[in-house]
Protein backbone atom coordinates (compact mmCIF):
# COMPACT_ATOMS: atom_id res chain seq x y z
CA UNK A 1 0.00 0.00 0.00
CA UNK A 2 1.10 3.15 -0.48
CA UNK A 3 2.47 4.59 2.54
CA UNK A 4 2.25 8.81 1.52
CA UNK A 5 -0.52 10.99 2.08
CA UNK A 6 0.98 13.46 -0.73
CA UNK A 7 -1.11 14.88 -3.53
CA UNK A 8 -0.62 17.65 -6.23
CA UNK A 9 -1.09 20.11 -3.78
CA UNK A 10 0.94 18.93 -1.67
CA UNK A 11 3.67 17.39 -3.66
CA UNK A 12 3.85 20.79 -6.01
CA UNK A 13 4.13 23.17 -2.74
CA UNK A 14 0.72 24.35 -3.96
CA UNK A 15 1.74 25.17 -7.34
CA UNK A 16 0.34 22.65 -9.44
CA UNK A 17 -2.59 24.26 -10.79
CA UNK A 18 -4.37 20.72 -11.90
CA UNK A 19 -5.60 20.94 -8.09
CA UNK A 20 -8.07 23.14 -9.37
CA UNK A 21 -9.27 20.94 -11.79
CA UNK A 22 -9.60 18.28 -9.52
CA UNK A 23 -11.39 20.84 -6.72
CA UNK A 24 -14.28 22.15 -9.41
CA UNK A 25 -14.67 17.78 -10.29
CA UNK A 26 -15.23 17.10 -6.49
CA UNK A 27 -17.54 19.88 -6.05
CA UNK A 28 -19.43 19.49 -9.31
CA UNK A 29 -19.81 15.67 -7.51
CA UNK A 30 -21.06 17.45 -4.05
CA UNK A 31 -23.13 19.48 -5.74
CA UNK A 32 -24.81 16.67 -7.74
CA UNK A 33 -25.42 15.22 -4.40
CA UNK A 34 -26.94 18.18 -3.05
CA UNK A 35 -29.40 18.93 -5.46
CA UNK A 36 -30.33 14.35 -5.80
CA UNK A 37 -31.42 14.74 -2.41
CA UNK A 38 -34.40 17.65 -3.11
CA UNK A 39 -35.19 17.14 -6.59
CA UNK A 40 -37.18 14.12 -5.68
CA UNK A 41 -39.80 15.99 -3.92
CA UNK A 42 -40.67 18.31 -6.47
CA UNK A 43 -41.40 15.05 -8.83
CA UNK A 44 -43.06 13.31 -6.32
CA UNK A 45 -46.96 13.93 -7.57
CA UNK A 46 -45.95 12.86 -11.48
CA UNK A 47 -44.15 9.77 -9.83
CA UNK A 48 -47.13 8.88 -7.94
CA UNK A 49 -49.48 9.08 -11.36
CA UNK A 50 -47.19 8.02 -14.30
CA UNK A 51 -45.38 4.78 -12.02
CA UNK A 52 -48.59 3.86 -10.02
CA UNK A 53 -46.94 4.27 -6.84
CA UNK A 54 -47.76 4.01 -3.32
CA UNK A 55 -48.03 6.34 -0.78
CA UNK A 56 -45.44 4.37 1.54
CA UNK A 57 -43.40 3.39 -2.16
CA UNK A 58 -43.20 6.85 -2.16
CA UNK A 59 -41.84 7.94 1.13
CA UNK A 60 -39.46 5.04 0.57
CA UNK A 61 -38.19 6.84 -2.56
CA UNK A 62 -36.81 9.82 -0.62
CA UNK A 63 -36.22 7.59 2.52
CA UNK A 64 -34.12 5.25 1.21
CA UNK A 65 -31.87 7.49 -0.05
CA UNK A 66 -31.10 9.28 3.07
CA UNK A 67 -30.90 6.03 5.36
CA UNK A 68 -28.86 4.37 2.87
CA UNK A 69 -26.83 7.49 2.73
CA UNK A 70 -26.38 8.70 6.60
CA UNK A 71 -25.77 4.79 6.89
CA UNK A 72 -22.98 4.98 4.81
CA UNK A 73 -20.78 7.87 5.55
CA UNK A 74 -18.48 6.79 7.93
CA UNK A 75 -17.80 3.39 6.30
CA UNK A 76 -17.21 5.64 3.13
CA UNK A 77 -14.71 7.91 4.35
CA UNK A 78 -12.58 5.25 6.16
CA UNK A 79 -12.61 3.73 2.45
CA UNK A 80 -10.94 6.11 1.47
CA UNK A 81 -8.35 6.44 3.90
CA UNK A 82 -7.74 3.10 3.65
CA UNK A 83 -7.99 2.36 -0.65
CA UNK A 84 -7.45 5.76 -1.59
CA UNK A 85 -9.65 8.38 -2.16
CA UNK A 86 -9.15 9.13 -5.78
CA UNK A 87 -10.30 5.36 -5.78
CA UNK A 88 -13.22 5.04 -3.82
CA UNK A 89 -14.39 8.74 -5.43
CA UNK A 90 -14.21 7.28 -8.44
CA UNK A 91 -16.40 3.84 -7.77
CA UNK A 92 -18.64 6.26 -6.00
CA UNK A 93 -19.07 9.23 -8.80
CA UNK A 94 -19.51 5.83 -11.16
CA UNK A 95 -21.87 3.59 -9.12
CA UNK A 96 -23.68 7.20 -8.10
CA UNK A 97 -24.33 7.72 -12.24
CA UNK A 98 -25.39 3.70 -12.64
CA UNK A 99 -27.86 4.43 -9.63
CA UNK A 100 -29.06 7.43 -11.21
CA UNK A 101 -29.49 5.14 -14.97
CA UNK A 102 -31.72 2.56 -12.99
CA UNK A 103 -33.71 5.23 -11.50
CA UNK A 104 -34.82 7.07 -14.45
CA UNK A 105 -34.93 3.49 -16.47
CA UNK A 106 -37.28 1.82 -13.55
CA UNK A 107 -40.24 -0.02 -14.93
CA UNK A 108 -41.94 -0.12 -11.32
CA UNK A 109 -42.10 1.29 -8.53
CA UNK A 110 -40.32 -0.91 -6.50
CA UNK A 111 -37.03 -1.10 -8.91
CA UNK A 112 -37.34 2.54 -8.28
CA UNK A 113 -37.03 2.17 -4.32
CA UNK A 114 -34.12 -0.52 -4.80
CA UNK A 115 -32.42 2.07 -7.13
CA UNK A 116 -32.56 5.04 -4.75
CA UNK A 117 -31.24 2.59 -1.89
CA UNK A 118 -28.04 1.99 -4.31
CA UNK A 119 -27.89 5.87 -5.12
CA UNK A 120 -27.34 6.72 -1.53
CA UNK A 121 -25.06 3.50 -0.59
CA UNK A 122 -22.70 5.35 -3.61
CA UNK A 123 -23.33 8.59 -2.32
CA UNK A 124 -21.83 7.60 0.58
CA UNK A 125 -18.94 6.54 -0.57
CA UNK A 126 -18.55 9.60 -2.77
CA UNK A 127 -19.64 12.26 -0.63
CA UNK A 128 -16.73 11.98 2.42
CA UNK A 129 -14.05 12.24 -0.46
CA UNK A 130 -14.77 15.78 -1.46
CA UNK A 131 -13.58 17.44 2.02
CA UNK A 132 -10.66 14.39 2.48
CA UNK A 133 -9.29 15.40 -1.23
CA UNK A 134 -9.39 19.03 -0.47
CA UNK A 135 -7.97 18.37 3.11
CA UNK A 136 -5.05 16.26 1.59
CA UNK A 137 -4.62 18.08 -1.33
CA UNK A 138 -4.49 21.96 -0.76
CA UNK A 139 -2.02 23.71 1.93
CA UNK A 140 -3.35 25.04 4.85
CA UNK A 141 -2.77 28.82 3.64
CA UNK A 142 -5.26 27.85 0.38
CA UNK A 143 -7.86 25.58 2.05
CA UNK A 144 -9.74 29.61 3.30
CA UNK A 145 -10.65 29.87 -0.21
CA UNK A 146 -11.30 26.22 -0.96
CA UNK A 147 -14.06 26.11 1.61
CA UNK A 148 -15.18 29.69 0.85
CA UNK A 149 -15.87 27.85 -2.66
CA UNK A 150 -17.55 24.85 -0.79
CA UNK A 151 -19.89 26.91 1.00
CA UNK A 152 -21.33 28.71 -2.19
CA UNK A 153 -21.99 25.18 -4.01
CA UNK A 154 -23.79 24.11 -0.37
CA UNK A 155 -25.76 27.43 -1.01
CA UNK A 156 -26.58 26.48 -4.94
CA UNK A 157 -27.35 23.11 -4.03
CA UNK A 158 -29.99 24.08 -0.89
CA UNK A 159 -32.40 25.62 -3.44
CA UNK A 160 -31.07 24.44 -7.07
CA UNK A 161 -32.51 20.83 -6.49
CA UNK A 162 -36.38 21.82 -6.43
CA UNK A 163 -36.15 24.58 -8.84
CA UNK A 164 -34.24 22.42 -11.14
CA UNK A 165 -36.38 19.40 -10.59
CA UNK A 166 -39.78 22.19 -11.05
CA UNK A 167 -38.25 23.09 -14.54
CA UNK A 168 -37.27 19.31 -15.74
CA UNK A 169 -40.26 18.20 -15.03
CA UNK A 170 -42.61 20.84 -16.62
CA UNK A 171 -40.35 20.79 -19.88
CA UNK A 172 -41.22 16.86 -19.69
CA UNK A 173 -38.02 16.70 -22.05
CA UNK A 174 -38.18 13.85 -24.42
CA UNK A 175 -41.50 12.66 -22.95
CA UNK A 176 -39.52 11.48 -19.97
CA UNK A 177 -42.11 12.95 -17.22
CA UNK A 178 -40.17 12.43 -13.68
CA UNK A 179 -37.22 10.56 -15.08
CA UNK A 180 -35.41 13.65 -16.58
CA UNK A 181 -34.65 14.21 -12.98
CA UNK A 182 -32.40 11.05 -12.90
CA UNK A 183 -31.18 10.74 -16.51
CA UNK A 184 -29.98 14.49 -16.09
CA UNK A 185 -26.96 13.14 -13.57
CA UNK A 186 -25.91 10.41 -16.42
CA UNK A 187 -23.65 13.20 -18.47
CA UNK A 188 -22.42 14.89 -15.36
CA UNK A 189 -21.02 11.97 -13.67
CA UNK A 190 -19.41 10.39 -16.75
CA UNK A 191 -17.96 13.38 -17.40
CA UNK A 192 -16.95 13.29 -13.87
CA UNK A 193 -15.48 9.99 -13.78
CA UNK A 194 -13.72 10.35 -16.73
CA UNK A 195 -11.97 13.68 -15.71
CA UNK A 196 -11.30 12.64 -12.28
CA UNK A 197 -9.39 9.47 -13.02
CA UNK A 198 -6.95 12.63 -15.15
CA UNK A 199 -7.06 15.45 -12.85
CA UNK A 200 -7.15 14.00 -9.11
CA UNK A 201 -3.96 12.58 -7.51
CA UNK A 202 -4.37 9.55 -5.01
CA UNK A 203 -3.79 9.95 -1.76
CA UNK A 204 -4.38 7.25 1.47
CA UNK A 205 -3.37 7.62 5.04
CA UNK A 206 0.23 7.51 5.82
CA UNK A 207 -0.21 4.31 7.63
CA UNK A 208 -1.64 0.75 6.40
CA UNK A 209 -4.80 0.41 7.92
CA UNK A 210 -7.78 -2.26 7.69
CA UNK A 211 -11.66 -1.86 7.34
CA UNK A 212 -12.96 -2.74 10.85
CA UNK A 213 -16.27 -4.55 9.62
CA UNK A 214 -17.21 -5.36 13.49
CA UNK A 215 -17.51 -1.32 13.64
CA UNK A 216 -19.10 -1.03 10.25
CA UNK A 217 -22.11 -3.50 11.50
CA UNK A 218 -22.78 -1.37 14.72
CA UNK A 219 -22.29 1.59 13.07
CA UNK A 220 -24.42 0.88 10.62
CA UNK A 221 -26.93 -1.02 12.82
CA UNK A 222 -26.94 2.12 15.11
CA UNK A 223 -27.79 4.93 12.79
CA UNK A 224 -30.33 2.79 11.50
CA UNK A 225 -32.03 2.37 14.18
CA UNK A 226 -32.00 5.70 15.12
CA UNK A 227 -32.58 7.58 11.57
CA UNK A 228 -35.41 4.98 10.06
CA UNK A 229 -37.93 5.91 12.97
CA UNK A 230 -37.38 9.79 12.96
CA UNK A 231 -37.88 9.45 9.34
CA UNK A 232 -41.15 7.19 8.93
CA UNK A 233 -42.34 8.00 12.69
CA UNK A 234 -44.93 10.82 11.42
CA UNK A 235 -46.30 8.83 8.89
CA UNK A 236 -46.62 5.79 11.02
CA UNK A 237 -48.17 7.90 14.00
CA UNK A 238 -45.02 7.03 16.07
CA UNK A 239 -45.21 3.88 16.90
CA UNK A 240 -43.44 2.25 20.36
CA UNK A 241 -41.14 0.24 18.72
CA UNK A 242 -40.00 3.67 17.46
CA UNK A 243 -39.09 4.86 20.95
CA UNK A 244 -37.69 1.37 21.84
CA UNK A 245 -35.97 1.49 18.61
CA UNK A 246 -34.44 5.44 19.12
CA UNK A 247 -33.38 4.44 22.67
CA UNK A 248 -31.79 1.06 21.67
CA UNK A 249 -29.62 2.75 19.10
CA UNK A 250 -27.87 4.37 21.95
CA UNK A 251 -26.66 0.99 23.40
CA UNK A 252 -25.90 0.19 20.28
CA UNK A 253 -23.76 3.46 19.78
CA UNK A 254 -21.95 3.38 23.31
CA UNK A 255 -20.91 -0.35 22.34
CA UNK A 256 -19.35 0.68 19.19
CA UNK A 257 -17.55 3.16 21.47
CA UNK A 258 -15.92 0.65 23.41
CA UNK A 259 -15.25 -1.82 20.91
CA UNK A 260 -13.75 1.18 19.08
CA UNK A 261 -11.84 2.03 22.18
CA UNK A 262 -10.44 -1.94 22.58
CA UNK A 263 -9.67 -1.61 18.84
CA UNK A 264 -7.24 1.39 18.52
CA UNK A 265 -5.40 0.09 21.50
CA UNK A 266 -5.13 -3.67 19.99
CA UNK A 267 -4.12 -2.18 16.21
CA UNK A 268 -5.04 1.16 15.34
CA UNK A 269 -7.35 0.62 12.86
CA UNK A 270 -10.60 1.50 14.13
CA UNK A 271 -13.57 2.69 11.66
CA UNK A 272 -13.85 5.82 14.04
CA UNK A 273 -10.83 7.80 15.31
CA UNK A 274 -12.64 8.19 18.23
CA UNK A 275 -8.69 10.58 19.88
CA UNK A 276 -10.86 12.96 17.16
CA UNK A 277 -13.02 14.11 19.87
CA UNK A 278 -9.84 15.17 21.84
CA UNK A 279 -9.43 18.10 19.34
CA UNK A 280 -11.22 20.99 20.81
CA UNK A 281 -11.98 22.06 17.50
CA UNK A 282 -13.16 19.17 16.00
CA UNK A 283 -15.87 17.81 18.85
CA UNK A 284 -17.18 21.75 19.42
CA UNK A 285 -17.30 21.32 15.42
CA UNK A 286 -19.08 18.54 15.37
CA UNK A 287 -21.59 19.76 18.25
CA UNK A 288 -22.60 22.87 16.18
CA UNK A 289 -22.91 20.80 12.92
CA UNK A 290 -25.69 18.67 14.73
CA UNK A 291 -28.30 20.60 16.00
CA UNK A 292 -27.25 23.14 12.78
CA UNK A 293 -28.45 20.49 10.61
CA UNK A 294 -31.85 20.33 13.46
CA UNK A 295 -32.67 23.67 12.04
CA UNK A 296 -32.10 23.13 8.45
CA UNK A 297 -33.91 20.00 8.51
CA UNK A 298 -36.98 21.78 10.26
CA UNK A 299 -36.87 24.60 8.25
CA UNK A 300 -35.90 23.83 4.32
CA UNK A 301 -39.49 21.13 5.02
CA UNK A 302 -41.69 23.56 7.08
CA UNK A 303 -41.09 26.20 3.94
CA UNK A 304 -41.84 24.23 1.03
CA UNK A 305 -45.24 22.84 2.64
CA UNK A 306 -46.00 26.49 3.92
CA UNK A 307 -44.85 27.61 0.24
CA UNK A 308 -47.08 24.90 -1.60
CA UNK A 309 -50.12 23.74 0.64
CA UNK A 310 -50.44 26.44 3.01
CA UNK A 311 -50.08 29.49 -0.09
CA UNK A 312 -51.51 27.33 -2.94
CA UNK A 313 -47.99 28.22 -5.06
CA UNK A 314 -46.79 25.90 -7.83
CA UNK A 315 -43.49 24.31 -7.41
CA UNK A 316 -41.60 26.32 -9.54
CA UNK A 317 -43.13 29.52 -8.19
CA UNK A 318 -42.23 28.30 -4.80
CA UNK A 319 -38.10 27.11 -6.34
CA UNK A 320 -37.96 30.09 -7.70
CA UNK A 321 -38.57 32.13 -4.56
CA UNK A 322 -35.47 30.24 -2.75
CA UNK A 323 -32.78 32.11 -5.44
CA UNK A 324 -32.27 34.93 -3.38
CA UNK A 325 -31.34 32.67 -0.51
CA UNK A 326 -29.15 30.66 -2.44
CA UNK A 327 -27.78 33.66 -3.66
CA UNK A 328 -26.88 35.25 -0.11
CA UNK A 329 -25.59 32.05 0.99
CA UNK A 330 -23.23 31.72 -1.98
CA UNK A 331 -21.77 35.28 -1.79
CA UNK A 332 -21.15 35.07 1.93
CA UNK A 333 -19.59 32.06 2.04
CA UNK A 334 -16.85 33.30 0.18
CA UNK A 335 -16.72 36.67 1.64
CA UNK A 336 -16.32 34.94 5.14
CA UNK A 337 -13.62 32.00 4.92
CA UNK A 338 -11.40 34.74 2.72
CA UNK A 339 -12.28 38.30 3.75
CA UNK A 340 -13.65 37.99 7.42
CA UNK A 341 -12.60 35.01 9.65
CA UNK A 342 -8.83 35.61 8.88
CA UNK A 343 -9.34 38.92 10.38
CA UNK A 344 -12.29 38.35 13.45
CA UNK A 345 -12.13 34.61 13.77
CA UNK A 346 -15.12 32.97 15.16
CA UNK A 347 -17.00 35.70 16.08
CA UNK A 348 -17.70 35.63 12.09
CA UNK A 349 -19.72 32.12 12.75
CA UNK A 350 -21.66 33.50 15.71
CA UNK A 351 -22.22 36.74 14.12
CA UNK A 352 -23.87 34.11 10.94
CA UNK A 353 -25.91 32.56 13.93
CA UNK A 354 -27.80 36.04 14.86
CA UNK A 355 -28.25 37.26 11.62
CA UNK A 356 -29.76 34.10 10.22
CA UNK A 357 -31.92 34.05 13.60
CA UNK A 358 -32.70 37.77 12.80
CA UNK A 359 -33.50 36.53 9.23
CA UNK A 360 -35.98 33.70 10.70
CA UNK A 361 -37.86 36.43 12.84
CA UNK A 362 -38.09 38.84 9.79
CA UNK A 363 -39.90 35.75 8.10
CA UNK A 364 -42.34 35.31 10.95
CA UNK A 365 -43.00 39.33 11.09
CA UNK A 366 -43.50 39.54 7.22
CA UNK A 367 -45.78 36.06 7.08
CA UNK A 368 -47.89 37.13 9.94
CA UNK A 369 -48.27 41.03 8.33
CA UNK A 370 -48.81 39.94 4.75
CA UNK A 371 -51.07 36.41 5.65
CA UNK A 372 -51.72 34.76 2.85
CA UNK A 373 -51.64 37.48 0.24
CA UNK A 374 -47.51 37.25 0.76
CA UNK A 375 -45.53 37.88 -2.68
CA UNK A 376 -42.39 36.46 -3.18
CA UNK A 377 -40.56 39.27 -3.99
CA UNK A 378 -42.23 40.27 -0.21
CA UNK A 379 -40.13 37.26 0.92
CA UNK A 380 -37.22 38.64 -0.65
CA UNK A 381 -35.63 40.19 2.61
CA UNK A 382 -35.43 38.02 5.15
CA UNK A 383 -34.41 35.10 2.64
CA UNK A 384 -31.40 37.60 2.05
CA UNK A 385 -30.49 38.08 5.70
CA UNK A 386 -31.33 34.21 6.53
CA UNK A 387 -28.74 33.50 3.46
CA UNK A 388 -26.10 35.63 4.36
CA UNK A 389 -26.43 34.19 7.90
CA UNK A 390 -25.99 30.95 6.79
CA UNK A 391 -23.02 31.13 4.52
CA UNK A 392 -21.59 32.68 7.27
CA UNK A 393 -21.57 29.61 9.02
CA UNK A 394 -20.99 27.13 6.12
CA UNK A 395 -17.94 27.63 4.79
CA UNK A 396 -15.72 28.82 8.28
CA UNK A 397 -17.51 25.68 10.04
CA UNK A 398 -15.86 23.19 7.78
CA UNK A 399 -12.96 24.52 7.92
CA UNK A 400 -12.60 24.65 11.90
CA UNK A 401 -13.70 21.46 11.99
CA UNK A 402 -10.99 20.00 9.64
CA UNK A 403 -8.02 22.68 10.59
CA UNK A 404 -7.01 20.47 13.67
CA UNK A 405 -7.76 16.93 12.20
CA UNK A 406 -3.90 15.28 10.64
CA UNK A 407 -4.43 14.31 7.06
CA UNK A 408 -4.07 10.44 7.67
CA UNK A 409 -7.46 10.45 9.79
CA UNK A 410 -9.38 13.27 6.59
CA UNK A 411 -11.44 10.47 5.52
CA UNK A 412 -12.70 9.21 8.97
CA UNK A 413 -13.66 13.22 9.54
CA UNK A 414 -15.18 13.93 6.96
CA UNK A 415 -17.26 10.88 7.14
CA UNK A 416 -17.98 12.11 10.78
CA UNK A 417 -18.79 15.72 9.92
CA UNK A 418 -21.15 14.21 6.87
CA UNK A 419 -23.00 12.07 8.97
CA UNK A 420 -23.64 14.26 12.17
CA UNK A 421 -25.42 16.93 9.25
CA UNK A 422 -27.71 14.31 8.21
CA UNK A 423 -28.45 12.99 11.65
CA UNK A 424 -29.14 16.39 12.49
CA UNK A 425 -31.23 16.88 9.06
CA UNK A 426 -33.12 14.03 10.38
CA UNK A 427 -33.92 14.98 13.68
CA UNK A 428 -35.46 17.91 12.18
CA UNK A 429 -37.75 16.40 10.17
CA UNK A 430 -39.08 14.09 12.93
CA UNK A 431 -39.16 17.42 15.04
CA UNK A 432 -41.21 18.93 12.39
CA UNK A 433 -44.60 16.51 13.58
CA UNK A 434 -44.45 18.67 16.90
CA UNK A 435 -43.47 22.36 15.96
CA UNK A 436 -45.25 22.18 12.59
CA UNK A 437 -47.97 19.52 12.63
CA UNK A 438 -48.35 19.54 16.20
CA UNK A 439 -50.17 22.72 15.91
CA UNK A 440 -52.49 21.63 12.66
CA UNK A 441 -55.73 19.81 13.14
CA UNK A 442 -56.57 16.64 11.40
CA UNK A 443 -59.41 17.81 10.17
CA UNK A 444 -59.72 20.78 8.19
CA UNK A 445 -62.07 22.43 5.49
CA UNK A 446 -60.26 24.16 2.49
CA UNK A 447 -60.74 27.45 3.74
CA UNK A 448 -58.66 26.30 6.75
CA UNK A 449 -55.48 25.04 5.26
CA UNK A 450 -54.21 28.18 4.24
CA UNK A 451 -53.99 29.96 7.34
CA UNK A 452 -53.47 26.80 9.34
CA UNK A 453 -50.04 26.33 7.84
CA UNK A 454 -49.37 29.59 8.11
CA UNK A 455 -49.93 30.08 11.77
CA UNK A 456 -47.74 26.47 11.68
CA UNK A 457 -44.97 27.87 9.93
CA UNK A 458 -44.55 30.71 12.32
CA UNK A 459 -44.42 28.42 14.95
CA UNK A 460 -41.62 26.32 13.36
CA UNK A 461 -39.79 29.50 12.80
CA UNK A 462 -39.97 30.33 16.15
CA UNK A 463 -38.10 27.23 17.27
CA UNK A 464 -35.58 27.60 14.06
CA UNK A 465 -34.57 31.08 15.84
CA UNK A 466 -34.62 29.54 19.07
CA UNK A 467 -32.10 26.58 17.87
CA UNK A 468 -30.06 29.39 16.39
CA UNK A 469 -29.27 31.15 19.12
CA UNK A 470 -28.46 27.57 20.97
CA UNK A 471 -26.32 27.51 18.13
CA UNK A 472 -24.53 31.02 18.85
CA UNK A 473 -23.61 29.86 22.39
CA UNK A 474 -22.14 26.45 21.52
CA UNK A 475 -19.51 28.42 19.12
CA UNK A 476 -18.00 29.73 21.98
CA UNK A 477 -16.05 26.08 22.10
CA UNK A 478 -14.58 27.06 18.76
CA UNK A 479 -11.34 28.22 18.54
CA UNK A 480 -11.33 32.34 18.43
CA UNK A 481 -8.79 32.26 15.30
CA UNK A 482 -8.45 30.14 12.69
CA UNK A 483 -5.45 28.31 11.57
CA UNK A 484 -2.48 30.22 11.12
CA UNK A 485 0.16 29.15 8.68
CA UNK A 486 3.29 30.68 6.92
CA UNK A 487 2.27 31.18 3.25
CA UNK A 488 3.44 28.45 0.47
CA UNK A 489 4.69 26.36 4.18
CA UNK A 490 2.54 23.00 5.07
CA UNK A 491 2.42 21.35 8.17
CA UNK A 492 3.55 17.71 8.50
CA UNK A 493 0.76 14.92 8.38
CA UNK A 494 0.03 14.36 11.76
CA UNK A 495 0.14 17.84 13.25
CA UNK A 496 -2.04 20.04 14.68
CA UNK A 497 -2.87 22.60 11.81
CA UNK A 498 -4.76 25.39 14.24
CA UNK A 499 -3.53 27.46 17.00
CA UNK A 500 -5.73 28.03 19.48
CA UNK A 501 -6.00 30.97 20.92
Amino acid sequence: MNTTDSTLGTAGGGTDRRRWFALAIVMTAAFMDLVDVTIVNVAIPSIQQEAGASFSQIQWITAGYALAFAAGLITGGRLGDIHGRKRIFLVGIGGFTVASALCGLAVNPEMLVASRFLQGGMAALMVPQVLSIVHATFPAHERGKVFGLFGAVVGLGAVSGPVLGALLTEWNLFGWEWRSIFLINLPVGVAGLILGSRFITESKAPRALKLDLVGVALVTLGLLMLLYPLIRGRELDWPLWGYVSMAGSLVVLAVLVAYERRKAARDGSPLVELSLFKVTSFAAGIAVQTVFGVALGVFFLVWTLYMQVGLGWSPLKAGLTGVPFSIAVSAAAGMSVQMLVPRFGRKVLQAGALVMAAGVLLYIWESGHYGLAIAPWQMALPLVVMGLGMGLIVAPLTDAILSEVPREHAGSASGLINTVQQMGNALGLGLVSVVFFGSISDRLRPEQVGPAFADAFQDALGWVAAVMGAIFLLMFALPKRPAQHVEGEQAPAGEKEAVLV
